[in-house]
């Protein structure tokens, strides 16, 4: 009886360890944990390994805060991307999908969250500051806002756009082709690509 009562407390652990990630409830979460513990000890030891490999080497691109190993991720190191066209992405996961519809060549920032004062995110916790560094560091000429349509992502490219406008610099929102309430990393690639063809002045 009190082996399994460790059982059951080792089980609930790992459940509520699965919950704290986004968009993983407690159904979800319970059925990670039995296919994790029903698994060869290999594949946990693995897959534990492979998240503290990525805690370990992965660290923000020094150009547009995306996580790499290097220095200068390989987007921003491309001789053929456009880098005086720059598309502002909230999270890493929102510029994989970009990446992956192949409808654009300029180059990203990353700002990692979006403003949101009931969560505690205020402005100076994101990557806002590197990009008016980059800005001028790098003579951008247009910047596409491509946070999320959601109260915060428009929140945040209204605030970046009153912030960065400047004579000769286009500021620009990705069209609201993109449902309102969605998020962008699960989007299909058509979708992105026509969000993006469409885009408009702020």
């Amino acid at each position: 009886m009190e082996n399994q009562t460790i059982d059951i407390g080792a089980l609930e652990n790992l459940i509520q360890a699965l919950k704290q990630l986004p968009g993983i409830g407690e159904k979800t979460a319970t059925r990670l944990s039995h296919h994790i513990i029903r698994q060869p000890e290999m594949y946990a030891q693995t897959l534990a390994h492979s998240i503290l490999e990525a805690r370990e080497k992965l660290q923000t691109c020094a150009v547009c805060c995306n996580f790499t190993e290097t220095p200068i991720c390989s987007i921003c190191s491309h001789p053929q991307r456009k880098s005086d066209l720059v598309c502002v992405v909230e999270t890493p996961a929102d510029l994989a999908a970009f990446e992956k519809a192949r409808h654009f060549t300029g180059k990203y920032h990353v700002l990692h969250g979006s403003i949101s004062p009931l969560d505690g995110v205020h402005e100076n916790k994101l990557k806002i500051k590197e990009l008016q560094d980059r800005i001028k560091k790098d003579q951008v000429q247009e910047v596409i806002l491509a946070t999320n349509p959601t109260v915060e992502g428009d929140t945040t490219a209204l605030y970046i756009a009153r912030l960065i406008k400047t004579n000769g610099l286009k500021v620009s929102r990705i069209a609201y082709g993109i449902p309102v309430g969605s998020e962008i990393e699960y989007l299909d690639g058509a979708t992105l690509g026509k969000a993006l063809q469409n885009r408009v002045a702020l």
